[in-house]
């Protein structure tokens, strides 16, 4: 599955960034879509995920800040991310798998998910 995504960039603390990721898989590798991100020095985390039927999945350092969408007839994901802080920079790839927005993090230890972008930069300054 290829993926590709847009609207990183660099904000100040409190700031508003959206990203975007559109896919080319079908319906059943794109079931669930989602974010996962890495900080520097950092491993890999799960950040939002939403599935076909709806379900959303965040981490808990999002919620609340982060909202998590998707137009399946275009299969694109969206990140809204409000309220900003520095330990959100990092590098910040779409991924999917056919799996409900629960299990969807737990497919990065896994590694069996679907489609991988290749990364957005999100900066954010204090």
């Amino acid at each position: 599955v290829d993926m590709v995504e847009s609207g990183g960039g660099s904000v100040q603390a409190g700031g508003s960034l959206r990203l975007s990721c559109t896919a080319s898989g079908d319906r059943y590798s794109t079931y669930c879509m989602g974010w996962f991100r890495q900080a520097p020095g950092q491993e890999r985390e799960g950040v939002a995920g939403v599935d076909r039927d709806g379900g959303t999945a965040y981490a808990e350092s999002v919620k609340g800040r982060f909202t998590v969408s998707r137009d399946s007839a275009k299969n694109t994901v969206y990140l809204q991310m409000n309220d900003l802080k520095p330990e959100d920079t990092g590098m910040y790839y779409c991924a999917s798998a056919y799996t409900v927005a629960d299990g969807f993090f737990g497919r990065l230890s896994t590694q069996s998910l679907d489609g991988w972008g290749q990364g957005t930069l999100v900066t954010v300054s204090s």
